[in-house]
């Protein structure tokens, strides 16, 4: 049981260096590659973003209005068979490594042609909580 927890964390890490490398290089057609074909965006004051173009675009518009890099930690993780739940922290930032926003986020993950691919990916900004 152990070694499937090291094993998942270790997919998911990887997963989410992909991630952090495709928004680095402004790939948003990389980023939405590691979605699955259903896959779903819940971004905070946005209605849901239902497939891999929409995905796409959200993230260049992103990318577009600034955003350089993404730094995602894994708090917790929970498999559940071809399903992950992970719960972590996020942080955007801009040119010259400028801190834009931090916050917590959700993702579902399931397993599509073996690979771990995100679901659904839910967030929420952290600024200006106290």
């Amino acid at each position: 049981m152990e070694a499937t927890s090291i094993d998942i964390r270790n997919e998911i890490r990887h997963a989410n260096d992909k991630f952090e490398r495709n928004f680095a290089k402004g790939d948003a057609t990389g980023m939405a590659s590691l979605y699955t074909e259903d896959g779903v965006l819940l971004p905070t004051g946005s209605d849901m973003i239902k497939g891999k173009n929409g995905i796409r675009d959200f993230w260049q518009g992103a990318m577009d209005m600034g955003v350089k890099e993404a730094k995602l930690e894994t708090v917790e993780l929970e498999q559940c068979e071809n399903t992950a739940i992970e719960m972590g922290k996020y942080t955007l930032s801009g040119e010259g490594g400028q801190a834009i926003d931090q916050g917590k986020y959700i993702v579902i993950w399931k397993q599509e042609n073996g690979q771990w691919k995100l679901q659904k990916d839910i967030w929420n900004s952290s600024v200006g909580a106290n």
